[in-house]
C-alpha cells in the first residue's frame, strides 16, 4: 500500500541537521558590509580578523580559515603525517573514519588504526597503548591520535575532561600529537560550561567547523602553533581551498561567534525538552538515553522487532487527515536515519521556541501509532 501524501500547507520543522541553517538578516548585513581582499595574498581583513579571533578562542598561535570540515581535518592530518605510511589511531565510528570517504588514505597515503569507541565517544587509553607501532619496517610508522568532540555517531556526547587530560598526559608520553576534530567544540564548551581552550589544551591541532549549529553558511577554521598552519596553508592550497575574497563568508563566521555561539545552550535545553517528552510515553518501540542528551543531538533507539529508522523518518514526513483531527496540528518532521538503528534529530539556531511543542506532538502521535501497530 502507496503511503499517504504529505498535506499541503504543513508546518516543516527540518531536524536532520544543524548545517541545514540560513544565514539571519543580521549575519547577511555583516556579509554584506565586510571588508574585502584577496585571501591568497593574505590580504583579506575579516578573513584576518576570524582567524585571529579562533586562535585567540582556542589559545593557539595561529589560525586559518577553510571552506569545509573535511579538508580542515585533511590538512590537519596530512600536516601532522608528512611522510606517506604515516598511521593515524582514532576511533572506529568517529567523522574521520566513516564519513570523509576514506580520504586520509585516498589522498594522503595516511593509514587508519581504529580504536573501538565506547558509548560516550571515548576509546580505552590502555588499547591506545597497545596499538602503537614500534620501529619495525614491516608496519606503518604511528604519528597522529585523532578524537571528535562532540562525538556524532555516540549522539552528541561530550568528551569527559578528566579522559581529555589523561589522553593528553597518555600521547606526550608516547611522542604523539592529538588533533581534535572539534566540529561542534563551541557546543562542548556550552555543555560543559568552560571556555573552548580548556578542550584542546593539550591537542596540537584543531578543527571548528562555523556552519554546525553556529549557523554560518560555510566554513571551517583549524588552529595550532605558528609553524603548523605555515605548512597548512601550503596544504589548503594544494586541495583547492585558497579563496580569494573570502571575507564575505569570514564575516559570517565572526557573526556566529560573537552572536549564536552565546546561545547554544538554548539549542541543548530544546533537545533535553524533546529526550524527556519521548521518555515520558514509556514506549518500548521508541526509547532515548535520557540521561545521554547532553547536547543538540538526539538520538531515536528503533526495536528493530517492531519498526526500522526508516520507517519512522517516511512517518514524519506525512501528516494523515485523522492525525491532523487527533492533534489539531499539520506538521512535518524531518529527521536523519543514522545507524541501522537510530533516528537522528538536530536542534539548530534556526528552530524556535514554537516548533518544540508541534515536534513533541508529532513523535506522540507516530510513537503511539508504532505502539499499535
Amino acid at each position: 500500500m502507496a503511503a499517504p501524501a504529505m498535506e499541503s500547507g504543513a508546518r516543516v520543522v527540518d531536524l536532520r541537521s544543524d548545517t541545514l541553517t540560513q544565514p539571519s538578516p543580521a549575519m547577511k548585513a555583516a556579509m554584506m558590509a565586510a571588508p574585502l581582499g584577496d585571501d591568497v595574498f593574505g590580504e583579506d581583513p575579516t578573513v584576518i580578523a576570524l582567524q585571529e579571533k579562533v586562535a585567540k578562542l582556542l589559545e593557539k598561535e595561529a589560525a586559518l580559515f577553510v571552506p569545509t570540515g573535511t579538508m580542515g581535518n585533511l590538512i590537519c592530518v596530512f600536516n601532522h603525517c608528512r611522510n606517506r605510511g604515516s598511521e593515524v589511531l582514532l576511533g572506529n565510528l568517529s567523522h574521520i573514519h566513516v564519513w570523509e570517504q576514506g580520504g586520509i588514505s585516498q589522498l594522503g597515503g595516511v593509514h587508519p588504526r581504529t580504536l573501538r569507541n565506547l558509548p560516550d565517544g571515548t576509546f580505552s587509553l590502555k588499547e591506545l597503548r597497545q596499538l602503537v607501532r614500534g620501529d619495525n619496517p614491516h608496519w606503518p610508522v604511528t604519528s597522529l591520535v585523532c578524537v571528535e568532540n562532540t562525538h556524532n555517531m555516540a549522539g552528541g556526547k561530550v568528551l569527559p575532561l578528566a579522559w581529555l587530560d589523561e589522553l593528553g598526559s597518555t600521547c606526550r608520553s608516547l611522542g604523539l600529537p592529538v588533533h581534535m576534530d572539534g566540529a561542534r567544540l563551541m557546543n562542548a564548551a556550552a555543555a560543559l560550561e568552560v571556555p573552548p581552550a580548556r578542550l584542546v589544551r593539550d591537542c596540537a591541532s584543531v578543527s571548528v567547523c562555523l556552519s554546525k549549529g553556529l549557523g554560518a553558511p560555510v566554513g571551517s577554521v583549524i588552529a595550532g602553533t605558528q609553524d603548523f598552519i605555515r605548512g597548512a596553508l601550503r596544504l589548503r592550497k594544494a586541495l583547492g581551498g585558497g579563496m580569494r575574497q573570502a571575507g564575505v563568508l569570514a564575516a559570517a563566521g565572526i557573526y556566529a561567534l560573537d552572536h549564536v555561539m552565546p546561545a547554544l545552550a538554548r539549542d541543548h535545553a530544546f533537545v533535553r525538552t524533546i529526550a524527556r517528552a519521548v521518555n515520558d510515553l514509556g514506549s518500548k518501540v521508541i526509547t532515548v538515553d535520557l540521561e545521554g542528551v547532553q547536547t543538540n543531538i538526539l538520538l531515536l533507539e528503533c526495536d528493530l522487532k517492531h519498526v526500522r529508522p526508516e520507517q519512522v523518518c517516511e512517518r514524519l514526513l506525512e501528516v494523515k487527515k485523522g492525525e491532523i483531527k487527533e492533534t489539531g496540528e499539520e506538521v512535518v518532521v524531518r529527521a536523519l536515519p543514522m545507524t541501522e538503528s537510530t533516528v537522528r534529530l538536530v536542534v539548530h539556531c534556526d528552530i524556535t521556541p514554537e516548533d518544540i511543542p508541534l515536534v513533541i506532538k508529532k513523535l506522540d502521535y507516530v510513537i503511539k501509532e508504532f505502539e499499535r501497530e
